[in-house]
């Protein structure tokens, strides 16, 4: 399975190239499926799901022209026998993951039996992340709470740590997760975007040093591609790439 992580989805006309080379052919001759659970533990996390869909949400994703789109409710499919949805997984040219809770998305890769399909799919499929969609790929990642994260299947450990935004020093719980392990990187999504003032360079290194893997930071003009496990960053935009 071929993997395209974004921070923000295709957001520029290099991403979208990328993906379309990945697709191996145009994103309107593709089908594609997408998975808006990571957005439900939010307040509004229904309505922003449907922004995604129908494409009027600030991350450009669904609204790309698939040539057909369809909605994978991870949180459904416990209930659903497994001859009934995984047949519609392996067929898709793109499973696109979107963003949200990447500490709930996780979990629920793993409850309902995605994460195990993910490897098995065809060699030509592209895995689309965005932001909680990106990080949930890959094998270990952080993410920071107010408080331990509700709704997930665990495990994972979380440490105090203390780091400065722009409005002053905030203290958080960084909170360590498994996830799909797609790729063995991890991934820190809105790099210096302002609306994600947590997501600082200064923050990015302080978050890569309990990491042990390589970390890539990428601000919302970039995107990481692999390939044959192969990884190379594409971006009209800032990155940094933090050594374990």
């Amino acid at each position: 399975m071929r993997v395209l992580l974004t921070s923000s989805g295709i957001t520029n006309d290099t991403i979208r190239d990328t993906l379309v080379d990945l697709l191996g052919k145009p994103i309107a001759e593709s089908h594609a499926l997408f998975i808006p659970t990571a957005l439900y533990p939010f307040p509004g996390g229904p309505g922003m799901a449907w922004r995604t869909i129908s494409g009027t949400g600030g991350s450009p994703l669904c609204g790309l022209g698939w040539k057909s789109l369809g909605i994978l409710e991870l949180t459904a499919l416990p209930s659903i026998d497994d001859e009934t949805w995984m047949p519609g997984v392996r067929d898709t040219d793109a499973l696109l993951v979107g963003g949200g809770d990447p500490m709930y998305l996780a979990g629920w890769m793993r409850r309902s039996g995605l994460a195990d399909l993910l490897p098995k799919l065809r060699p030509e499929a592209v895995y689309v992340g965005v932001s909680a969609g990106a990080i949930a790929a890959t094998s270990t990642f952080v993410e920071t709470y107010t408080e331990e994260p509700h709704g997930t299947d665990g495990p994972f450990e979380s440490e105090d740590v203390v780091f400065t935004t722009p409005q002053g020093d905030v203290e958080r719980i960084l909170v360590h997760g498994r996830g799909a392990g797609l790729v063995d990187f991890a991934v820190i999504p809105h790099l210096e975007n302002p609306r994600h003032l947590d997501a600082s360079l200064a923050n990015a290194e302080k978050w890569a040093a309990h990491i042990p893997a390589p970390t890539y930071a990428i601000d919302d003009n970039s995107a990481i591609k692999v390939v044959d496990g192969t990884a190379e960053v594409v971006s009209e935009g800032t990155w940094k790439l933090f050594q374990p």
